[in-house]
């Protein structure tokens, strides 16, 4: 079958390879949007699909190929589901994964262990063009809880203070083909495709 190629809207080369990772048995190809020299949108939207829709509206006007964009994070219950849509830009506009970690690490301190409940959401929007009406819309959610010392080492963000009890183990400590089975990229990709199959 013919290959289909979508622009990938980041510029986070770990989304890159991951979303790479989860579509290489499929017939679409991912670049990313650096290939186009897309200039980065601000992410205004309140909620995750709005922020995935902005960044998927701004790539398409670059390119003349269709679009993938997603927008995630990690919900904390207790608070108040913070870091939620900040999560890349928690301990501040231009931080780093480690940044971030460290800023979270901090907030959940004081809350109980029994209490540290929280969520990886993953809206993901698929779109032809930039004024594309019916965009294809996603969302993948993978609970667990968050601790306060980091394991692991395969992966980003949040991934080494993300525990999944059943496993025993953080995001981070899971290999690839484990965790693209259970994270909420992963969930959200599969919907996608499944979706994007049926209108082919």
């Amino acid at each position: 079958m013919k290959e289909e190629n979508i622009v990938l809207a980041t510029n986070n080369l770990d989304k890159v390879r991951e979303i790479n990772q989860l579509l290489h048995d499929s017939t679409y190809r991912i670049i990313p949007q650096s290939k186009f020299n897309v200039v980065e949108v601000e992410e205004t939207g309140s909620t995750f699909i709005e922020n995935a829709l902005i960044k998927a509206r701004n790539a398409a006007k670059y390119t003349n190929i269709p679009v993938i964009a997603d927008d995630s994070g990690i919900e904390v219950v207790a608070l108040d589901g913070r870091p939620g849509i900040f999560s890349a830009r928690y301990a501040g506009a231009g931080a780093t994964d480690e940044d971030n970690l460290k800023k979270l690490i901090k907030d959940i301190k004081q809350i109980n262990e029994k209490n540290r409940y929280a969520k990886f959401i993953c809206a993901m929007v698929y779109i032809t063009n930039s004024d594309d009406q019916k965009p294809i819309i996603v969302e993948g959610v993978w609970e667990g809880y968050v601790i306060t010392k980091p394991r692991g080492t395969n992966g980003f963000g949040y991934d080494p203070i993300f525990y999944i009890p059943e496993y025993k183990c953080t995001s981070a400590e899971l290999d690839n083909e484990e965790k693209n089975k259970l994270s909420h990229r992963g969930q959200a990709l599969r919907k996608l495709i499944e979706k994007l199959n049926k209108v082919k």
